[in-house]
């Protein structure tokens, strides 16, 4: 077995960049977030503009993609934990490349709901692999650096993805972009061949002997463990909470604002990709932020989602006063560049928090649970959503949301001292990374 060198106490990111195997893996994720914006743009575009689905038919696409996460997020994270988390990920992606290939042939909804469910089927499988697999590769000293850099790229291709479908759409059209997803699907599959199979780093102490009798559970005995694991530190508790609860509510508004924009007369199709951009930009700014800030992770959450509040409050009446034009397009990209601050401030820490306080046998099914958990509130969030804007608006939906998130952000402020307190008196295990021999 490689014997891979530790950097020892320089935890820079010219010393993590040096890991050959976190390069390869953080190059791969680059590729597959790029051809995930380029498909999501396209599709919403041919659903919600070409094709004026209504809000409910715009539910059921948003929740054709979370229902594999929300039922199969526990089981992908056992799997993750059981099998070879390399070959896992490559094989998703090869299958995720033919079933976004087969979109360009979906001319109903219901086709583009059954490919959705197929895709999200290997979607979920590549999740929890690929969390786990930083673990491997990456030191405990880098490991909050690579879970940042790893975080900066995902919201970087949030920029880059929206503005090269706009301009894939403008210059051979839909059908071309699916095209091109389904080849960055494919390349990071070959490049992901050139990762190590085997672990460089693990734990040391008595984790060796947890993982063989571990190996004996059941899937179910196994998502338990990971349910037990969030509930038993009081941070990841009510960070969890929290996080469920802002997407829930969020997807109130979130899911539907393609039809929030189809409010303003002649809406031009590249203004979608505008505000993801600005969205993205946005998120990549909290980013860089979160690596700065020392504060609470818990405090940096709870901030952002205020911040998401009160954009999405304002949103909703000032949207239905805009019409086409520059001015138009200058608002809502800043609204959106500002929600994208507050996301970031909600989930980046989050994450950081939660790669931080996971030791490396339990991540799979760790972060499988918590895939499960929040895609639940993905999948009532979006139908809830659906319903409030048929019954009475897409902008009263907004309000909504906003108000909503304002009071759940100032909720967790009042009792954060009080989960502080709770944690101070929680014994946490640190899991220790030392080189494989």
């Amino acid at each position: 077995m490689e014997t891979h060198r530790s950097p020892g106490n320089d935890p820079t990111v010219a010393s993590l960049l040096r890991n050959r195997a976190y390069r390869t893996l953080i190059t791969a994720q680059l590729i597959s977030n790029l051809g995930d914006w380029l498909h999501l743009l396209a599709l919403l575009t041919l659903v919600g503009i070409k094709w004026q689905a209504t809000p409910m038919q715009i539910t059921w696409v948003t929740l054709c993609a979370v229902v594999p996460m929300l039922l199969g997020g526990p089981f992908a994270g056992a799997l993750a934990d059981r099998l070879n988390r390399k070959w896992l990920m490559i094989i998703s992606d090869v299958l995720r490349a033919g079933l976004v290939f087969g979109l360009i042939f979906a001319d109903q909804l219901w086709q583009v709901y059954i490919i959705l469910v197929l895709k999200g089927l290997f979607d979920v499988l590549f999740s929890p692999a690929k969390s786990g697999k930083i673990k491997e590769v990456v030191p405990q000293e880098h490991l909050q650096q690579a879970v940042s850099i790893s975080s900066f790229i995902e919201q970087g291709s949030k920029i880059a993805g929206p503005a090269l479908g706009g301009l894939l759409l403008a210059a051979v059209g839909i059908h071309w972009c699916f095209v091109i997803d389904a080849f960055t699907f494919l390349l990071s599959g070959i490049i992901l061949l050139a990762l190590p199979g085997h672990a460089l780093f693990d734990t040391v102490d008595e984790e060796d002997t947890v993982r063989t009798q571990e190996r004996q559970r059941s899937f179910l005995s196994d998502t338990a463990a990971g349910l037990r694991y969030l509930i038993r530190i009081p941070v990841i508790a009510y960070g969890t909470l929290l996080l469920c609860l802002v997407l829930l509510v969020l997807q109130l508004a979130d899911s539907q604002t393609i039809i929030l924009l189809r409010q303003i007369p002649n809406i031009n199709e590249d203004l979608l990709g505008w505000c993801i951009t600005a969205s993205g930009v946005g998120t990549l700014l909290a980013a860089l932020l979160c690596a700065r800030i020392k504060s609470s992770h818990l405090l940096q959450m709870s901030l952002g989602a205020a911040l998401m509040g009160i954009v999405f409050g304002l949103a909703g009446p000032f949207t239905g006063m805009l019409h086409a034009g520059w001015h138009t397009t200058f608002i809502l990209t800043s609204s959106f560049l500002l929600a994208g601050i507050g996301a970031g401030f909600t989930f980046i820490p989050f994450q950081i928090m939660l790669q931080e306080q996971t030791p490396v046998h339990m991540t799979g099914r760790v972060f499988g649970t918590v895939n499960s958990l929040t895609s639940a509130s993905s999948v009532a969030g979006p139908l809830l959503g659906g319903i409030l804007v048929t019954a009475s608006g897409v902008i009263p939906a907004f309000i909504l949301t906003g108000a909503s998130l304002v009071v759940m952000s100032l909720a967790i402020l009042c009792i954060k001292k009080w989960i502080d307190i709770r944690q101070s008196k929680q014994a946490i295990p640190t899991a220790v990374h030392q080189p494989l021999k």
